[in-house]
């Protein structure tokens, strides 16, 4: 039997909900909200409460009796049937999985299409994880998962992710692979009702603070979570050309590489700087425009790599082992600007210090025409220096401009992929050394329709966060291997 979880704000549920008591597997719907407090009809119950809440979880879970909890998206209609529930709950028992997520179908102007999601790896600790709208547990895998690590934190948003989080540290997280349900939006819904999974607002800082310090408990349960304690990394002795380099890859980039070339250029700085442009066999035009640039510019190097099967950051290792390369390294890509003359000055004022292994400015976000566009400034704040690099595990990227200590990049390297290969590295880095933050604006990231992130279909943007989901896992290893040799920090 199935006690089924679901948050409607209103305290007369919608009809397909309370229809749900009419599944023989289904032993009790509650439905929490504000304004649901004593509501009672058949197998249906109201609690006054929000789906994050540490505390309303708590509660309902202390009501429960039924071997599973479903936890249901209500801000859409569901459409599942005696078959899918029964498919759960034989998966739960063969697998003896801790929680369980399938497919669905979503119906689209008519159409049913298919929502594949990801399986849920080590890495899959991110708090937007996308489960699709139903979460299945085991009630002993529950009750095993709190003795273990103890009662949820209170707080308003974290609970369920801080639930998932515990089971996950204790038995498998499944993906069933077939389509189980569907979802159909409802406007009414879709106005006032809260979105199970898209309750995190990065304005309300409180939430942030409470996905923090759930994702750090749950890394210090795996061990996985690293002290605050850093080396300081070489600034190298060897002789560089230059103090500093400004590395812009390309491709295929003619209408903006000649700005953020200019944009480099423009830097006022009290030490020498060259800009390594690597060209990646561009096709449009780019090309013959840098060639003209570096034909009247001693300080911009025109690297064309022999390698045809360069990603993004294969063509930043182009850069950083390059003779070319200065003692620093300095991003800027070929579709943005750095704000003002000064951006690049600051940010190698402070790697000088030789504190930081990594130095990382914020950012606006600009249209085309160069107008501000919302959220307008990315500066994350919630960084720390005692926990930030544990944090950076919760979330898919630290910003922009990054810098690095060359003769330390050059320890790591990039991955050669065109996604990702920025946060491997800056996790890589954070395992060791500092990471130094500027929370001035220094850089316009241009948001535009050529980004290689824009128009992203649902498989693409699946493949990207499963990728960052390997690269959180194999980083998680590395830290657990650290911790078990105790040379965290050495």
């Amino acid at each position: 039997m199935i006690h089924v979880v679901g948050y409607h704000p209103q305290r007369e549920p919608a009809a397909w909900l309370a229809g749900l008591g009419n599944l023989p597997s289904i032993s009790k719907v509650t439905i929490l909200g504000e304004e649901n407090e004593g509501l009672s009809s058949g197998k249906i119950a109201g609690m006054r409460g929000r789906m994050g809440e540490s505390a309303g979880i708590g509660r309902l879970l202390e009501d429960v009796s039924a071997p599973y909890v479903l936890f249901l998206d209500c801000s859409e209609r569901i459409g599942l049937s005696e078959g899918a529930l029964l498919r759960f709950i034989d998966v739960a028992r063969i697998t003896g999985a801790g929680l369980l997520y399938a497919d669905y179908q979503a119906l689209e102007r008519g159409e049913l299409v298919g929502h594949p999601l990801n399986d849920y790896q080590l890495g899959s600790l991110r708090d937007d994880f996308d489960f699709g709208k139903i979460l299945f547990f085991p009630l002993e895998a529950i009750r095993k998962a709190l003795v273990q690590s103890g009662p949820l934190v209170e707080g308003c948003a974290a609970g369920l992710y801080g639930l998932r989080l515990r089971v996950s540290a204790v038995r498998a997280v499944v993906h069933i692979p077939e389509y189980l349900y569907f979802s159909v939006k409802h406007d009414q819904l879709e106005r006032t009702g809260e979105r199970l999974f898209d309750y995190v607002d990065p304005a309300r800082r409180q939430v942030q603070i409470e996905m923090e310090q759930v994702a750090t408990a749950h890394l210090k349960r795996i061990g996985a979570w690293l002290e605050p304690v850093y080396v300081k990394p070489d600034l190298g002795v060897q002789n560089y050309p230059v103090e500093a380099s400004v590395v812009i890859p390309v491709r295929n980039r003619v209408g903006t590489v000649a700005d953020a070339v200019a944009s480099a250029l423009a830097q006022e700085t009290d030490f020498s700087f060259n800009v390594l442009v690597v060209d990646n066999h561009s096709t449009d035009g780019t090309t013959e425009v840098l060639a003209q640039y570096a034909s009247k510019d001693k300080r911009i190097k025109h690297l064309v790599p022999e390698r045809i099967d360069l990603g993004i950051g294969g063509c930043w290792n182009e850069a950083i082992y390059s003779d070319a390369c200065g003692r620093f390294a300095v991003q800027l890509d070929s579709d943005d600007l750095y704000s003002e003359p000064t951006t690049l000055q600051k940010i190698v004022d402070q790697l000088r210090t030789g504190e930081y292994g990594m130095v990382i400015g914020s950012y606006t976000l600009v249209n085309e025409a160069m107008q501000v566009i919302p959220p307008g400034l990315i500066d994350h704040r919630e960084w720390t220096d005692d926990n930030g690099r544990n944090n950076a595990l919760r979330i898919n990227g630290l910003g922009a401009p990054r810098a690095f200590v060359t003769s330390l990049i050059r320890q790591i390297g990039f991955l050669n992929v065109s996604y990702g290969e920025d946060y491997a590295a800056a996790l890589a880095v954070s395992r060791r050394h500092r990471i130094g933050r500027i929370y001035d604006s220094l850089y316009w990231c241009r948001r535009w329709s050529g980004n290689t992130d824009a128009r992203l279909t649902h498989a693409q943007k699946n493949r990207n966060d499963a990728f960052k989901d390997r690269i959180r896992t194999l980083e998680i290893l590395a830290r657990q291997d650290l911790n078990a040799r105790g040379t965290t920090g050495v």
